[in-house]
């Protein structure tokens, strides 16, 4: 945590990135499997309805992640490392995972959260710049301008992934 100038008081942590984690598996086995319990309705990611049409990414999803202006990664729920599996331990699938500068990773938005967004992703900012005021406590002016943190570029998997 840094320091604000003169002042040396702590600064609040900023957040560095976020990490989606779906709820299905990745690979073509666990896309098929997504796919056909997703019709049959055995199957739900609320997560993926953001992200995603029927056919291909919402084009509209990648011009949020551009304006978020830290990196969004998403990753099928068989695809995360040691320290994400920890941090969403006990976690409803899917989550978004806020990563501060602090090193900590906390939860952003759960999967109630993300199931009340009903495949929006207008919505799905509104609801991740407002649960970035709450993560790091932002305060209401500072979430507008989209202070959630500047971190440049984005992951390797830049919220492209189902």
């Amino acid at each position: 945590m840094s320091e604000t100038p003169g002042i040396g008081v702590p600064a609040a942590p900023r957040i560095v990135g976020y990490t989606g984690v779906y709820n299905a598996d990745g690979g073509l086995l666990g896309e098929a499997r997504y796919v056909i319990g997703h019709l049959l309705g055995t199957a739900e990611c609320a997560l993926c309805d953001i992200t995603h049409s029927p056919i291909r990414r919402k084009p509209e999803w990648d011009r949020m992640v551009e304006r978020l202006g830290v990196p969004f990664v998403v990753l099928h729920r068989n695809e995360r490392d040691a320290a994400l599996t920890a941090a969403s331990e006990g976690v409803t699938l899917p989550v978004v995972l806020a990563h501060t500068d602090d090193g900590a990773t906390h939860v952003a938005l759960s999967a109630a959260q993300l199931a009340e967004l009903d495949g929006s992703v207008p919505a799905f900012e509104r609801a991740l710049r407002a649960a970035g005021v709450s993560v790091v406590g932002l305060g209401a002016d500072d979430a507008a301008r989209g202070g959630v943190g500047r971190a440049g570029g984005h992951g390797p998997r830049d919220g492209s992934g189902r």
